[in-house]
């Protein structure tokens, strides 16, 4: 009895590392289909940059290039990519976006955004159970404070301009540089080994 028990248990536990392997494997389409599709949905929140707005974009002087982040430790890609669409979903969750833009965009962006952070967050439970990642190296926490940093940037811009049209819009074309960014961590191969 406690024989049968412990197979079903040992069963279990592989389908289970299957499931959650395959799940790390596929995560570099899901990834690239979501970067597609919510570059695709950023502008059609609000189509052209208004005309407007171009005096003001000189006004967004972001702290650092995001694109020039590194990450070198490739398991730490995941973690970095998790941060980074975490923190594009915290500045479009705030329900402060102009009323303006196309809403169902909108939910469908941040609705993109969540999953992907859920089946990151599952995957990076994986290869923390293998000890594969090691979300405390000093690599990734500066790479994170930079990213923090970048940002915090992007929020306080927003707050300054009081949440105007010319702001979300400098904003909504500042974020596509971060999906540049998701694309080249994706592209590394070597980031995206299952455990």
């Amino acid at each position: 009895m406690t024989t049968r028990y412990l197979l079903q248990v040992c069963l279990m536990l592989l389908f289970s590392t299957e499931i959650s392997s395959r799940l790390c494997t596929m995560l570099h389409f899901q990834q690239n289909k979501m970067n597609k599709e919510s570059l695709e949905l950023l502008q059609k929140m609000n189509g052209n940059f208004p005309s407007q707005c171009i005096h003001e974009r000189a006004a967004f002087k972001p702290t650092q290039n995001v694109v020039e982040l590194s990450v070198s430790q490739k398991e730490n890609a995941k973690v970095a990519i998790q941060e980074i669409l975490q923190e594009i979903f915290n500045i479009f969750s705030k329900n402060l976006t102009p009323s303006a833009w196309d809403g169902t965009s909108i939910v469908r962006f941040q609705s993109g955004l969540h999953q992907q952070i859920q089946r990151l967050e599952a995957c990076l439970r994986t290869l923390m159970e293998k000890e594969l990642t090691n979300p405390e190296s000093e690599d990734l926490q500066h790479t994170t404070r930079r990213m923090k940093k970048y940002f915090q940037g992007i929020d306080a811009f927003l707050k300054e301009n009081q949440y105007s049209l010319c702001a979300w819009e400098i904003v909504r074309v500042e974020i596509p540089r971060c999906f540049v960014l998701i694309d080249k961590l994706t592209r590394r191969k070597e980031g995206w080994v299952c455990p």
